[in-house]
């Protein structure tokens, strides 16, 4: 089966990449490589995934200890072209010279040479500059395409666009689904404004008790079934949905899936358009916030 035709993300042009068109829907990993499911079926759906469309894979040093990399390693073995790659690097692992060190170890155990993208995990005490100073030096020599962050806020991403080199941030990855949508009221309208697109994590909220909420809502399942959809793929159309007709998307949603159907589900709400009343029904259902709250982190 050739991989789906899917709506995309832009990543704008850098001083020294060309822009990328990325698939709206990615691939997450975080719990991978815990021994929750085989390690066999955790490196199948991510190939799938590749060949469903989803080339996007987004892993980090923190998942698993190192071990979510392996399992991507293995899933992209002899195929790593087919992958845009992104790691993350812990906040204390980011300073001048611990950050190359840190990015070094990543990509041996991804058995590569590069990271598509790079991402600061979550904001830390070491001070961007050195940061900033250190995803260049990587990217001089090679190692990193372009660099980004992750659970910023936006005073945060004002302080770092404030920052020389700060500018060329390509993403911020955050939380994001219809049961947290904090990050419309500030931080995705300054985003825009800048041509920052944002990566939502957990698009189906964390396992637990809220995903069985969203996935069991009346509204979700009257809607879902209205369409003729599953309640995951009405929640993953709703997170990378345009804003606004003839609007770009600048959402790209990474949920984790290990089983082969769900691999194939996510696949496919990719050729989902939610109609304006589905999006009437969810806005009234799960109402975004009047107000600045703060940033939703797990």
């Amino acid at each position: 089966m050739s991989a789906i035709s899917s709506p995309t993300v832009t990543l704008p042009a850098t001083a020294h990449e060309h822009p990328v068109e990325l698939p709206a829907i990615g691939q997450g990993t975080w719990h991978m490589g815990e021994g929750l499911a085989p390690r066999s079926d955790e490196v199948r759906a991510l190939q799938l995934g590749l060949e469903r469309g989803l080339t996007l894979i987004d892993t980090a040093e923190m998942y698993a200890d190192g071990g979510a990399e392996e399992v991507v390693g293995e899933a992209l073995l002899g195929r790593r072209d087919e992958a845009f790659l992104i790691s993350k690097v812990y906040p204390w692992n980011a300073g001048r010279d611990s950050a190359i060190a840190a990015c070094e170890a990543s990509l041996k155990r991804l058995g590569t040479d590069h990271l598509d993208l790079y991402l600061l995990h979550w904001p830390g005490s070491v001070p961007l500059e050195e940061t900033l100073e250190a995803f260049e030096r990587l990217r001089q020599a090679g190692k990193i395409r372009r660099f980004g962050v992750s659970n910023f806020d936006v005073d945060e991403m004002a302080a770092l666009h404030a920052l020389p080199g700060g500018k060329a941030c390509a993403v911020n990855q955050v939380l994001y689904h219809l049961g947290s949508r904090g990050i419309e009221h500030a931080l995705l309208p300054w985003q825009r404004a800048r041509g920052i697109p944002t990566m939502a994590y957990c698009p189906l909220a964390q396992a637990g008790e809220l995903r069985r909420e969203l996935l069991t809502h009346p509204e979700v399942l009257e809607i879902a079934s209205s369409l003729g959809i599953t309640p995951t793929q009405l929640l993953l159309a709703w997170a990378i949905r345009p804003r606004g007709e003839g609007a770009p998307r600048d959402v790209i949603a990474i949920p984790k899936a290990t089983r082969l159907e769900h691999v194939e589900q996510n696949a496919r709400a990719l050729e989902i358009s939610l109609t304006e009343e589905a999006l009437a029904r969810l806005d009234a259902a799960f109402p975004a916030p009047a107000r600045k709250t703060p940033l939703d982190i797990v």
